[in-house]
């Protein structure tokens, strides 16, 4: 390990001499042409020699430096989004906010380039670093958002899917009920319309009603219709079922009620930590509601 530490603190000061025009006179004069371009190559034998050695700070700084030499060049667009991801691998291991800062210049090289499926990966890569290094729902909505829309320009329908869903739910964790359910309801309605995909469409009006019921009932009654209408297999779901035992548990004020139609549903259907959190919410606007997360089960 010492040894790769070494031989890559070598490489980097031969880079570093060939940017400095270590070539000699005749290069200088002539302008040799391969010294400068030579550096970048060290740079990168540099950082994998550090990664070798688990060095990650220094493994970033060199790809760091060598993204940055590429950036000069005008002309070597990829290779700089190249080595600004590398160092964005290594700089997460150990300083997740410089790897984002790398992450989104290099989503902004490949959006340059009208490379845009490349841009969205890099945004979820952000995303997914907001997710778990850097906890920040606001930003994991942001980047999410950023990536789906241009997954929607490339036509990756699949992929933008994915990313909205993100968008939807930690919009409903942060509150913004109105922003989740258009995002939960501009999927389900294009799953609905299309006969491989309507089958999933139940889930994400499920989400979507789950939002409603935080608002008001009324608001949920008739987006329910609206649902129903739009997709007879999700009126026939259990999904749909229990979301009208719950209105009708939340139209009596029965707290009881409410918790039992929860406790019956999860016997069948597992409800996740998201739902059980939203569903939390609406027991406490029911007089005599409780804290506690188990007592809806």
């Amino acid at each position: 390990m010492a040894d790769n530490e070494a031989k890559a603190r070598q490489k980097m000061a031969e880079g570093r001499k060939k940017l400095q025009g270590g070539g000699g006179f005749f290069s200088k004069v002539f302008g040799g042409g391969g010294g400068s371009g030579e550096a970048a190559d060290l740079f990168i034998q540099g950082g994998n020699l550090f990664k070798m050695a688990k060095n990650w700070k220094e493994a970033g700084e060199a790809f760091l430096e060598a993204a940055e030499f590429y950036a000069k060049q005008g002309d070597s667009k990829h290779d700089c989004a190249t080595q600004y991801a590398e160092a964005a691998n290594c700089f997460r291991k150990i300083q997740p906010e410089r790897a984002v800062q790398c992450l989104e210049k290099t989503s902004e090289i490949y959006t340059d380039m009208g490379r845009f499926t490349m841009a969205a990966k890099n945004h979820v890569s952000i995303a997914e670093l907001y997710e778990t290094e850097l906890p920040d729902k606001e930003q994991c909505v942001k980047h999410y958002q950023q990536a789906a829309d241009y997954y929607k320009g490339e036509e990756q329908k699949s992929s933008a899917s994915k990313c909205l869903v993100k968008v939807a739910m930690y919009s409903a964790e942060l509150e913004k009920y109105g922003q989740a359910i258009a995002v939960f309801e501009e999927i389900a309605f294009y799953e609905a319309d299309h006969s491989t995909l309507k089958y999933a469409a139940k889930g994400h009006f499920f989400q979507a009603l789950l939002c409603h019921l935080n608002i008001d009932p009324i608001n949920t009654q008739q987006a329910l219709q609206k649902y129903e209408n739009a997709s007879p297999s999700f009126s026939d779901s259990r999904e749909c079922k229990f979301v009208k035992e719950l209105l009708a548990a939340i139209e009596e004020k029965n707290e009881e009620t409410f918790t039992e139609c929860v406790a019956n549903f999860d016997k069948i259907s597992r409800l996740d930590n998201w739902s059980t959190s939203l569903l939390l919410k609406v027991k406490r606007t029911i007089e005599g509601g409780d804290d506690d997360e188990d007592d809806l089960r």
